[in-house]
This record gives C-alpha cells, structure tokens and sequence, in this order.
C-alpha cells in the first residue's frame, strides 16, 4: 500500500519551502535524509533568495531547479550560478561553508525559482572526506524519453543511463516531466524509492498523489506514474543507509560527538570564510 506524506510548509517571507523528509514515516528514503521542495515563486524587483552563509559536515547538498536562477559561493572558491536542468553536487565531508542567493541581475525585474533541494547522507567511510563542489550543465545529463515522458537522471543509474555526478553510494535520483495522460513504469532496481510531485495530477498505481506530496513506493514493485494534467515530479532512492544518522540543524552524522565539534568550530570561524560575502547565519541557540 502506498504510503502518500504531507511536508511540513515553512514560509520564508512570501517563499514556501516544504519539506518531505525527514517526517515520522520517512527518516531518510536511500542515502536521502533531507528533502526540500522550494516555491514556486516569483519575485518582486529587488526581492530574491538570500541564504547568508552556513555550514555542513557528512553530507552532500544536491540542488537542482525547473526555473530561476541561484548563485552558489563555497568556501572552495567556487562562484557558480545554476540554471534550470543543471544540478549543483557539493560534497560536505569534514566540513564547507556555502551561501545561496539570487544574482543580483536578476533582482531588476520579476523572476521565478522554482526546485529542489536534497541531502545525501555521506556513508561511514566517506564521512570526513575532504570537501568538494561540482556543477553539471543541464547538458552533461542523461535523457530518457518515454512515451512523451523525459526523464532527466540527475544522480547515480536508471533506466539504464548513469549520471555524471560523482555518488559515494548507490543513489536513485531522476527528474520526471509527464504531458497530460503519459505513463512511465517505475525503475525497480533502486531498495528505496520515492516519489515526489511538484506539479499537477498524478495517479501511482491508479491511486491519486496530491500536488506537493510525497509517496512511498513499496520495495520491489514495479509502480506505474501516470499524469492526469501535465506532472512535474522527482523520483529520488537508492540502497538503505548503512546505519541511523544524527541530523542538528546543518550536520549530518553518525556520531553526536562529531556534530558538538562541527557547533564548536561554526562558532570559533574555522569552517574558512566566503570571497565576496562577509554574512553568516549564527549557530542556534537549540
């Protein structure tokens, strides 16, 4: 039976983000701890994304948009802005710094954004990495059309193509756009599977997914999507993790101590500093 979950909605002045994992029935789906579903929206001339910077250990951040424009800056060095079909793949590991904003080109008119933005948790033996970004251009992706459906694989294998993006786990992840009365049966190979609709009317194995809400997908069954409007949705899996993860506000990892020594060193500036943007968002009080 499917197990269909609301997010949690958190308003950040006039932008939704609702978040679908972690919840009660879904700690984490595969190496999936943490999944954000942003707008859609559209801003107002002057107004944009500003996420000051912040930090990450055990992690990877993927960010990938159906519309607008989001700059990313890293303590790397790296200043990439990412454009709709392209994913942005940063690798946390011992520990980076990031911050996310609109450009500032864009802020002279209306523009929308639209996307989303998920964790994978890093596997024991990777969590202390040393830490890395990569882009990939909307390009450098594998495609799959199916019956009208395209299927654009953002990270590890499915249906058959494998992405570029460099995976420190078996990971299933797959952008879906479906026209008005397509039908694409589900990649089984993933153990853990989900499915996530952004937009529009769906039906899993006849049973009706409502706009913005999530759905597990029972091991091993060949589930069949099929869109009743045009659907915009993210499939997103992979293999179970390889045991429980502690998650505290930006930290992810499989030791308590390690995530106190990640608050220490935010707070003692050792997580390195942003060329060009001097903000950083203090760490919680809880």
């Amino acid at each position: 039976m499917t197990t269909i979950i609301a997010p949690r909605t958190h308003d950040l002045g006039g932008f939704e983000v609702r978040r679908a994992v972690p919840t009660i029935q879904a700690r984490s789906v595969g190496p999936f701890v943490f999944v954000d579903h942003m707008g859609p929206a559209v801003f107002e001339p002057g107004l944009g994304i500003d996420v000051r910077p912040h930090p990450h250990i055990g992690l990877a951040t993927v960010t990938f948009l159906w519309s607008g424009t989001i700059r990313h800056r890293d303590t790397l060095g790296f200043d990439q802005d990412i454009s709709p079909g392209d994913v942005n793949w940063m690798t946390a590991g011992r520990g980076i710094a990031h911050s996310e904003r609109t450009p500032q080109a864009l802020r002279e008119g209306e523009h929308p954004l639209h996307g989303m933005q998920t964790w994978v948790a890093l596997p024991k033996a990777h969590e202390e990495v040393e830490p890395a970004f990569h882009h990939h251009g909307a390009a450098s992706l594998p495609q799959v059309e199916l019956g009208g459906a395209v299927l654009r694989v953002i990270a590890g294998r499915a249906w058959g193509e494998e992405s570029p993006v460099k995976v420190f786990a078996d990971t299933f992840n797959v952008a879906v756009d479906l026209p008005a009365d397509a039908e694409i049966t589900i990649d089984d190979r993933a153990p853990e599977r989900a499915l996530y609709v952004l937009e529009g009317q769906a039906q899993l194995d006849g049973a009706d997914i409502p706009e913005k809400h999530l759905a597990l997908i029972d091991r091993g069954a060949r589930a069949v999507l099929r869109a009743k409007t045009p659907v915009k949705a993210m499939l997103f899996g992979g293999e179970p993790l390889d045991g429980p993860r502690h998650l505290w506000w930006n930290f992810v990892s499989s030791s308590k101590e390690r995530i106190e020594q990640a608050k220490q060193d935010w707070v003692a500036g050792r997580f390195g500093r942003i060329a060009g943007d001097d903000e950083f968002i203090p760490l919680p009080e809880r």
